[in-house]
């Protein structure tokens, strides 16, 4: 594909907040990001049903005014014939992207598209996948989450893209990052890849920034060769994003209302998305899963250690938090009317399977007395002092991380009950933690379904904290003083997750990347764990 830096474009946006990319070195490949036309970042596909597909592109003319793009869709790479197509126009109020819904199409098939502009320019062609209908003996899921462009490489979407044994991409979140140069990221080498270079808050800030992600070649074609069904976390917005804020989101940063407004209308432009929050797709009479919103529909405030440990009598602030607080069944992940729709779609559910995606873990970690040792003596006083909170917090029967499932108790409880209820073989995904973990979930002292959680695409994870303490004793410490639920845990790589559904097993393989430090699509052994029907209990594979 060809780029063409348009010189008035770049013009029309310079007074949209963005003043902090006119930094040396990050000026020429900023006005390359804002003066693009033509088919600026290749194709992708998402929604993907049973007859339906969403198709996604981004097409800039000339003058930077509104543009009629029309798609055709083939079951040929060849575009002999064309099964579907529609068109739609766009403009720079949703910044230049286009998304068209195709349907009438067949059942459980791949298909070509391709995307023709006003001046018959031709973009990329993409390839997308319908869901099946009926019996369906296999289906393969690829899970990504926590991918940092100021980390590494995105190694992990270039090796899941060039893969023959994938169906449908999934992504739990932190698709991108908010912070600014040197906010959070592994220092100059990337960090000057990030756009704009301050940390973002207004909509041109989001636009520019996915703008930037995009342009990467390998997730550019895993966008390209599969359908992606994307969830939220908090970085979409902002770091321990909820309904009412943020911790990454002060006073003088404007209004929280507005920012998370803009963030999630920048998610729905640059990502193949639809406008539902939520939703449930069919996969056949094998599966259904269920995407959700944990972060900006409902979700409450959350409650941090570290106010308890600044209590006079830290102990009894966290015995008293334990038994009060912590426990409120109003605090909610999903929101009333969310977690009423899952737990009726749950119930309903007639598939094999039923797999649930969160942002979050949602199996409990408590944080042993041994983890102290494991930080160099020179850790910066936040470290020592987040693992203290934790080992005070498991000390009183409490998880150490309560801005996931591990804060929301209650909520978490009426969850895996209507999963139990409908005797349903639950399996959750999850992103969030950079960390690879495997859960048995119970509740009522029964098996209600199990987790597997997924470590990060480029985003560090423990080894980065923990340095010079050999890996296996921190999974090792961690599995030890977590016996009720976890069985699997890898603290120190990076990649992603392929679950493969098959009417007797679902099997997950943490599939772990050589490095992220330069381009590669080298791997390391990874790990496969597996539950079968009916036993709600995992195994090794």
């Amino acid at each position: 594909m060809s780029f063409f830096i348009n010189r008035r474009n770049l013009l029309a946006t310079a007074g949209f907040g963005i003043g902090g990319l006119l930094l040396p070195g990050g000026a020429a490949m900023a006005q390359t990001l804002l003066g693009l036309t033509g088919f600026t970042h290749n194709v992708a596909s998402g929604e993907p049903g049973p007859d339906s597909v969403l198709l996604w592109t981004r097409y800039v003319n000339p003058t930077g005014g509104p543009s009629k793009v029309r798609v055709e869709i083939s079951e040929s790479q060849d575009f002999l014939k064309i099964v579907g197509g529609g068109q739609m126009v766009t403009g720079p109020w949703r910044d230049h992207t286009v998304k068209i819904t195709v349907d009438n199409l067949a059942p459980g098939k791949w298909h070509w598209f391709r995307f023709i502009a006003p001046d018959g320019s031709i973009s990329p062609v993409g390839r997308t996948k319908t869901l099946p209908v009926g019996k369906t003996s296999n289906f393969n899921i690829a899970i990504f989450s926590c991918s940092n462009l100021g980390f590494g490489e995105f190694n992990a979407y270039g090796h899941a893209a060039a893969r023959k044994d994938i169906d449908l991409v999934l992504h739990m979140g932190d698709y991108i990052y908010e912070y600014g140069r040197g906010g959070y990221d592994g220092g100059a080498k990337f960090a000057a890849r990030i756009f704009p270079a301050d940390e973002i808050l207004t909509l041109a800030d989001y636009r520019l920034r996915y703008s930037s992600y995009r342009s990467d070649k390998q997730l550019q074609a895993l966008h390209a060769n599969f359908p992606m069904i994307v969830n939220t976390d908090d970085h979409e917005m902002a770091n321990d994003a909820w309904e009412g804020g943020a911790q990454n989101h002060s006073v003088d940063e404007g209004d929280w209302n507005a920012r998370r407004n803009a963030a999630m209308q920048v998610w729905r432009e640059w990502l193949p998305v639809g406008e539902q929050p939520w939703k449930e797709y069919a996969i056949g009479d094998l599966a259904t899963y269920y995407r959700t919103d944990t972060r900006a529909v409902a979700r409450s405030k959350p409650y941090f250690h570290g106010d308890l440990m600044r209590a006079a009598d830290p102990a009894k602030a966290f015995a008293e938090f334990r038994d009060g607080a912590w426990r409120d069944p109003s605090m909610t992940m999903f929101g009333s009317e969310q977690e009423a729709w899952l737990s009726r779609s749950i119930g309903r559910n007639k598939a094999t399977w039923t797999v649930l995606g969160s942002g979050t873990n949602m199996g409990y970690n408590y944080t042993p007395e041994s983890a102290i040792d494991w930080f160099p003596k020179d850790a910066p006083e936040r470290t020592r002092s987040f693992v203290r909170q934790g080992i005070a917090a498991a000390k009183a029967g409490l998880p150490y991380n309560l801005d996931n499932w591990g804060g929301y108790p209650a909520a978490r409880s009426r969850i895996l009950a209507a999963a139990q209820r409908a005797d349903a073989n639950l399996v959750v995904i999850t992103g969030d933690s950079h960390n690879g973990w495997a859960y048995d979930l119970p509740e009522g002292g029964k098996p209600a379904g199990v987790e597997f959680g997924g470590h990060s695409v480029s985003s560090p994870g423990f080894e980065s904290a923990t340095q010079g303490t050999d890996p296996s004793t921190v999974a090792r410490g961690l599995l030890e003083g977590n016996k009720q639920e976890l069985r699997w845990v890898d603290t120190s790589n990076r990649g992603y997750m392929h679950l493969a559904l098959t009417p007797k097993a679902a099997t997950n393989e943490w599939v772990f990347m050589q490095t992220v430090k330069d381009i590669s699509l080298a791997t390391k052994p990874g790990h496969k764990m597996k539950v079968r029907p009916g036993r709600k209990v995992l195994e090794q594979a």
